[in-house]
């Protein structure tokens, strides 16, 4: 990925930087990682704010349903069973969320240009951190600036020790719904890879990652995010890529076998901070670029590991081993 802004890499991602398995590898594991990649891309992408016609084109094309139908049935093929019961029942869910998405763009997309794109954007997300659905981690369950910082520097962490970095040329935080939502990207194919060539110790680390953020992070906040952008957006767009989110969710939930504790209405307490005088604080984290540079960093990756917690996890789910 470049380090440019996300919409003009993500078009080329799903055609390019993520090739068919077939090509990779003939293994259900690896088939699995990259449709999860992919599905966390596409929706990584159609959160940010559309600074070009790229990401409307795809839309208008048809080409985000196509490839979002794609992933789902490769995912489909091969889930043999992963995440029970319930992952199989999301799977139809998801797809009729992308059917929803797909009459929604032919009633209401199909003639726009960029400004009425930006315009819907602007409407449902705000020029500012609007506080009826912020895309940021850190405004959920975190009613003190300081438990934000602690939120913040375990996600910059996750960052670090696997070599990603945020791009400075887009100003968005580290916590956007959309960079996290990158990440998993990343590392889903990051698995991939990892079995194909690194073997099952490397591809359990990279499982691991996946389990915890989901678990401790974006399988918290993600859920009540969602319900808070349908209310807001209430039709349309943005208001369907909501319901897209929240089943693949539940999906990822249910496929890593993780228990995440989710926040409801009430956890949402915006921090509030009142300095001492002639004092200042500010997280430092903020404000640092948008897209993930992806730099992989296999030193780093492997102190990511809790090694205290290792053997410890009762968790369930995909195995490190094609």
């Amino acid at each position: 990925m470049t380090s440019k802004q996300p919409a003009q890499t993500h078009s080329s991602a799903v055609a390019a930087v993520i090739p068919s398995s077939p090509a990779i590898k003939d293994s259900p594991a690896v088939e699995r990682a990259l449709s999860r990649s992919k599905l966390y891309l596409l929706v990584s992408w159609s959160l940010l704010y559309p600074e070009d016609d790229e990401f409307l084109d795809y839309v208008q094309c048809g080409e985000f349903v196509e490839d979002g139908r794609a992933a789902l049935d490769a995912l489909d093929t091969v889930l043999d069973g992963m995440g029970g019961e319930r992952a199989k029942q999301k799977m139809g869910l998801l797809r009729k969320q992308f059917d929803h998405i797909e009459k929604v763009v032919a009633s209401e997309c199909v003639n726009w240009q960029l400004a009425d794109l930006q315009a819907e954007h602007r409407r449902v997300f705000s020029n500012v951190i609007t506080l009826d659905c912020p895309p940021y981690e850190t405004l959920f369950g975190n009613d003190h600036v300081f438990a934000q910082s602690q939120v913040m520097g375990d996600i910059a962490g996750f960052y670090r020790a696997f070599g990603v970095e945020l791009s400075k040329d887009i100003h968005e935080r580290l916590d956007h719904l959309s960079v996290e939502f990158e990440f998993m990207h990343f590392l889903a194919y990051k698995e991939s890879y990892a079995r194909c060539h690194d073997g099952a110790d490397k591809t359990q680390i990279v499982l691991d990652a996946q389990k915890k953020f989901v678990k401790n992070h974006v399988g918290r906040w993600v859920p009540l995010f969602c319900r808070m952008l349908v209310k807001k957006a209430s039709s349309g767009l943005y208001k369907h890529m909501a319901d897209l989110m929240a089943e693949w969710m539940d999906f990822e939930v249910a496929f890593l076998s993780v228990v995440p504790t989710p926040y409801s209405e009430t956890d949402y307490r915006p921090a509030t901070f009142n300095s001492p005088e002639g004092q200042a604080y500010e997280c430092g984290a903020q404000d640092q670029g948008n897209e993930l540079s992806l730099l992989l960093n296999e030193v780093g990756a492997e102190s990511f590991l809790d090694k205290k917690d290792q053997g410890k996890d009762k968790e369930e789910g995909p195995v490190g081993t094609a």
